[in-house]
């Protein structure tokens, strides 16, 4: 399946993005082991795009690193144009992503259920079997 120009771009700009964070931010308290780059939206004019971020285990400063982002919005652009030749920079707004919390949250939910009816059920019949035709050595 071919990709479209506008998936091949968001791809680009993701892994660049992902890369210059590291270059760039070296604020206090901001902690870019937690921060990853999920996905990219450009819009059909190339003229914006939503760079959604997923934060791990620091929920309650979700905020303030959504914020020190923004602040360095401008720092990122200028390296994107630099590094990547389009007609346009886009502009970049930071949002944070949540899909993997959930995705986390129902394998839970998942793994739980599966405890649940593994410890109801007990062993199975064919279990029964395999240990009666082992003692009378079929």
């Amino acid at each position: 399946m071919k990709k479209s120009r506008i998936d091949r771009v968001d791809e680009l700009l993701r892994r660049e993005i992902g890369s210059v964070l590291f270059r760039i931010i070296n604020d206090d308290g901001f902690d870019l082991s937690s921060i990853s780059v999920t996905r990219v939206m450009t819009s059909p004019t190339l003229r914006s795009a939503r760079v959604f971020i997923s934060v791990r285990d620091n929920h309650e400063r979700r905020g303030d690193m959504l914020a020190i982002l923004n602040r360095h919005r401008i720092e990122i652009q200028k390296h994107i144009s630099r590094n990547i030749v389009l007609k346009y920079t886009p502009r970049l707004t930071f949002e944070i992503d949540c899909s993997l919390e959930k995705g986390d949250h129902i394998l839970a939910i998942l793994s739980k259920m599966e405890e649940t009816t593994d410890v109801d059920q007990g062993p199975s019949d064919e279990t029964r079997e395999g240990e009666d035709d082992g003692m009378f050595g079929l």
